[in-house]
């Protein structure tokens, strides 16, 4: 029994170990939205922190407002989408694709 709880523990460690390099890299991931064709670009971390944005100068007039506002939301909803598919991957190499329970998260 002993055996068995000594080894489960080193497991849960290594996990762990494993969870924090996953974190790691997921700061540094740089995944890019799209929409307008291009005219607006944002960049997201693997943690879903904005830390890019471009927005084409022909987009820059007063009269173009609500158009650069929804295409904002459409590249931060593109890049979103696809921060959620690299985290799911990373997440898959962590676990070796072991299935983690409903509601389970990274602990960010």
């Amino acid at each position: 029994m002993m055996k068995n709880l000594n080894e489960m523990m080193k497991q849960v460690q290594e996990l762990q170990g494993r969870m924090y390099q996953v974190q790691q890299k997921l700061e540094t991931l740089a995944i890019e939205g799209k929409a307008g064709g291009d005219l607006v670009r944002v960049t997201l971390n693997g943690k879903g922190a904005l830390t890019g944005l471009s927005i084409d100068a022909s987009l820059l007039k007063p009269e173009e407002k609500e158009i650069v506002e929804d295409l904002l939301m459409a590249a931060h909803a593109d890049a979103r989408a696809k921060m959620e598919t690299a985290v799911a991957e990373e997440m898959k190499q962590v676990t070796g694709g072991m299935p983690m329970p409903p509601g389970f998260q990274l602990p960010f």
